[in-house]
């Protein structure tokens, strides 16, 4: 079976229109998100669903924008098709036959924004340089997108640095299972031409070889902690 970035469903509105529901482009999802905080404001389940109509009427300006308002949301679609839309859109699951309320299913499910720092994810994204700006990238990836092309992007970064790494004779994997952060040791290696094996000799980060590093003092050294990989 082939692996999935996310899932995705067909919900039918009540004439029968078929719509494809994959995860908000994150775009709306921070509409979504926004509103999202009234369902947990909410004092009951009354107010708990209203918020959540709220939040599917702002989904449907990617799944059917001819749906505008709370009242168009009701004629055309029912709760349980709602919850569905809901659980495939944003992750938030909602059983009516469960006991627990439907403030507690939908809070202690859905996505919040403690949950992730979207603008550093995103601008780690931006710099493979496909978008021509922000608002291109949140209206054509959801959130499941960024964190798959995220994965991608970091482990060829580590396959080129583990390689690098090797021509130096460092196995990269071993050292990082060993809390050694390999990546600077090499670096120090190979700017000082074997001269200086600890990372922080001031002689691998000078001069000529930092120029062509493109770090080194007053340079704005940086540098990735493998050890987090």
């Amino acid at each position: 079976m082939p692996t999935e970035i996310y899932k995705s469903a067909v919900v039918e509105l009540i004439d029968g229109t078929e719509l494809y529901i994959t995860p908000l482009k994150i775009k709306f999802l921070k509409l979504f998100l926004d509103e999202f905080e009234n369902v947990k404001l909410a004092t009951n389940d009354d107010e708990a669903i209203d918020a959540l109509a709220k939040c599917t009427v702002i989904a449907m300006r990617q799944y059917y924008p001819l749906i505008r308002t709370q009242e168009e949301l009701e004629d055309n679609i029912d709760m349980p098709t709602i919850y569905r839309i809901l659980d495939f859109a944003a992750g938030i699951k909602i059983n009516e036959k469960a006991e627990e309320t439907v403030k507690k299913q939908a809070t202690e499910s859905g996505s919040t924004w403690d949950d992730l720092d979207l603008a550093e994810l995103e601008s780690e994204v931006f710099l493979l340089g496909i978008w021509k700006d922000y608002e291109e990238l949140e209206s054509s990836m959801s959130m499941p997108e960024i964190i798959a092309t995220l994965k991608i992007k970091r482990d060829l970064d580590y396959s080129q640095k583990k390689f690098l790494a090797a021509m130096q004779g460092v196995d990269l994997d071993k050292a990082n299972n060993n809390n050694s952060n390999a990546w600077e040791e090499m670096k120090a290696r190979v700017f000082s031409k074997g001269k200086a094996n600890d990372p922080n000799d001031i002689t691998a980060l000078q001069g000529y070889n930092a120029q062509k590093a493109g770090f080194g003092i007053g340079m704005g050294l940086d540098y990735e902690d493998l050890t987090q990989k």
